[in-house]
């Protein structure tokens, strides 16, 4: 009997240290377990007690045997939910306004967030520090600065550092762009890069088409330019309604531009398809209307391949590209770029007027980083990292909200965009959260229309761990009522 017990031990245990290491996403799904033969040298137990473990974690739904290859780690079970609902197609667009009020409720989320410590943040859209290469950029900052002990009291480049640009240049091929280096130029992250996009192609009292959804930051930016917002229904799984454009720019005459986020689409998390991106760039060129692209996320699809940009079917000079760092390598060194199109040259009138060119030492060590193998072996990681993490986020929505809840499910990115129940009421929801310690993006920040005031914006960014399982499970029960 002693043996007996002490071998239920042993197994135990074993099976505890890798449902830990599984759960936590170490063991990412898909990967290879340790052989048996492995676990038994390892942890210095018994070929039973170690076929014990291995069949314990099977029988959880951990792990899967597969003939003649050993365990496999396998995606963790999760309750299906539906995904978030379509737009309605029977609701028209929404009337532009003069002044939306976005900075109001923008900087009364601020304020609130300010006045009350955060325990759980799940309202960030960048990654953990930890999950970018803080060793490897460091040393590379220090190559530059060595090589180059004059960068800090010297002028900079005026459009960004020319051997930067170069790899960029390189790097946009794989979205299917094809620029040279003197047509990019580097911005304070993609911020500014929009703002001067804005500022180039349309003059206050304009209406810029947006994605409905669509990013508070970009909303703000419009607003404090003078411009009026149009929103354009956008769809959880193909992105912006390309008949719904069209129909708006029929409808209104002072469309000056259209802003999108083609790849998982912020809060969405939604990829035009290829023929749809074709489409919208060719009725933007036909309607002489500028295409104002941010594809910050495009690098972070869960298959390794590169999303096509718009920028790729662009033939007349039409589409305006953003990129920016913040979300894929160095949300510290906030590294934007640009590729102007037909108003390069206003462009760069704008950034030199607006904020000067960026400093040079960040461009050179990322060009180093980012001319290696090391920036592609860096994006295998942290694709993998985020998926488990969505994963495990899903997972854990799915468990514990309420009956009704829907949930986009993207292919890459850091973003859930989660549909509660009841049309309960994110702000509402929010308040009570953050009395609580826990931090979310409520839904009615992403519109100037009250259509999303019943989803939550819930990032992925950081490891899941049972702090954020808590944090989930307390929101879940806030959402109900409870």
């Amino acid at each position: 009997m002693a043996t007996e017990s002490t071998d239920s031990l042993l197994y135990a245990r074993v099976a505890g240290h890798y449902r830990k290491a599984i759960e936590s996403g170490v063991l990412a799904p898909g990967a290879r377990m340790p052989s048996v033969r492995a676990l038994m040298r390892l942890h210095r137990v018994s070929l039973s007690t170690a076929l014990q473990a291995c069949r314990s974690l099977e029988d959880a739904g951990l792990l899967e045997a597969r003939p003649r290859s050993g365990y496999f780690v396998l995606k963790p079970r999760r309750a299906v939910l539906q995904p978030v609902s379509e737009p309605d197609p029977g609701v028209g667009l929404p009337d532009p306004a003069p002044y939306s009020g976005i900075h109001d409720r923008v900087s009364d989320f601020v304020a609130k967030c300010e006045r009350f410590p955060v325990v759980t943040n799940l309202a960030l859209a960048f990654g953990a520090p930890e999950a970018y290469p803080q060793e490897a950029l460091k040393n590379a900052a220090l190559r530059a600065l060595r090589r180059h002990p004059e960068v800090l009291v010297s002028p900079v480049p005026p459009h960004g550092e020319r051997g930067f640009r170069a790899v960029l240049a390189r790097r946009a091929m794989a979205a299917g762009m094809s620029p040279t280096a003197d047509e990019i130029l580097v911005t304070h992250g993609c911020t500014e890069a929009i703002n001067l996009a804005l500022r180039a192609v349309a003059q206050p009292g304009d209406l810029v088409a947006v994605e409905s959804p669509t990013y508070f930051g970009l909303l703000q930016v419009i607003e404090s330019l003078g411009l009026r917002t149009l929103e354009i229904p956008t769809s959880p799984s193909r992105g912006m309604s390309v008949e719904a454009l069209e129909l708006a720019l029929r409808t209104h005459e002072r469309i000056r531009a259209v802003v999108v986020v083609p790849n998982f689409q912020n809060p969405l998390g939604s990829v035009m398809p290829d023929a749809e991106k074709a489409r919208l760039v060719e009725l933007c060129a036909a309607s002489q209307v500028a295409l104002v692209e941010d594809d910050i996320y495009g690098a972070l699809s869960d298959d390794d391949l590169p999303l096509a940009s718009c920028k790729a079917w662009d033939r007349n000079g039409g589409v305006i590209h953003c990129g920016s760092l913040h979300k894929t390598l160095a949300p510290g060194m906030r590294i934007g770029w640009m590729i102007g199109g037909r108003w390069q040259a206003r462009i760069r009138m704008l950034k030199h007027a607006q904020s000067r060119p960026n400093d040079a030492l960040a461009q050179l060590a990322l060009a180093e980083f980012m001319g290696s193998h090391a920036f592609d072996r860096h994006l295998v990681r942290l694709r993998r990292q985020l998926k488990v993490q969505r994963e495990r986020t899903a997972e854990a929505i799915a468990a514990y909200f309420p009956a009704g809840t829907r949930l986009n499910m993207p292919k890459g990115g850091m973003l859930l965009w989660v549909e509660m129940p009841g049309r309960r009421s994110s702000g509402e929801v929010f308040e009570t959260a953050l009395r609580e310690g826990i931090r979310v993006a409520p839904g009615l920040m992403f519109s100037n229309s009250g259509r999303f005031d019943h989803f939550l914006r819930i990032s992925c960014g950081f490891p899941f761990s049972t702090q954020i399982e808590a944090a989930l499970q307390r929101l879940a029960r806030i959402v109900a009522g409870a």
